[in-house]
């Protein structure tokens, strides 16, 4: 229904904030309201939630924050209230980078995010959102460092496990020498 605000922050509440937009104050949650100053003029990318007893709207300070929401509500078993503890808690890129490698362990810290859920974000989401080209190439990358570790033998279980501790902002060379350090010190 509605894409963006743009308007003046009159309140900061610990679960939300009041825009005003000509006149009107709008209660908008937000993911961290106190990120956000009193009176100043701003682009709010909103979501305006439905449900049988309530009209909710959600506001982020990015479009990317606001459809990485929209693709966790899309996720069964995923309501409003869980996906926006994630993006309170992580960078958007972060919780991107760890549903594109089935980093389920990173989605387990976030408040109401349980092994089920974890693991039902990263098949419902894996390959669908849009990532940066960094993100690309570092997926790229720790794809090599697997097909090495297979290439010398390695179980696919060992090399998951590996794979998940690397830094993948190093290059494959590195990345297969740190991987190959992680399992000589198991």
């Amino acid at each position: 229904m509605y894409s963006y605000l743009k308007g003046y922050i009159t309140e900061i509440e610990p679960d939300k904030i009041t825009l005003e937009v000509q006149g009107v104050g709008y209660h908008i949650i937000t993911p961290n309201p106190f990120d956000f100053t009193m009176d100043d003029f701003i682009k709010l990318f909103t979501h305006h939630h439905v449900r049988e007893d309530a009209h909710t709207l959600f506001g982020f300070k990015s479009l990317k924050e606001k459809r990485l929401f929209e693709s966790l509500l899309s996720v069964k078993g995923i309501g409003p209230k869980s996906a926006l503890a994630v993006l309170a808690a992580a960078k958007p890129e972060e919780i991107m980078r760890a549903i594109e490698t089935s980093d389920s362990q990173y989605l387990n810290k976030f408040p109401g995010i349980g092994p089920k859920a974890s693991q039902q974000i990263v098949l419902d989401l894996k390959g669908k959102l849009q990532i940066d080209k960094i993100n690309v190439k570092s997926k790229r990358q720790l794809e090599e460092v697997e097909d090495a570790l297979r290439a010398l033998g390695y179980k696919a279980r060992e090399i998951e496990r590996v794979v998940k501790k690397l830094d993948a902002s190093k290059d494959t060379a590195s990345l297969v020498k740190d991987a190959l350090k992680i399992i000589a010190n198991k």
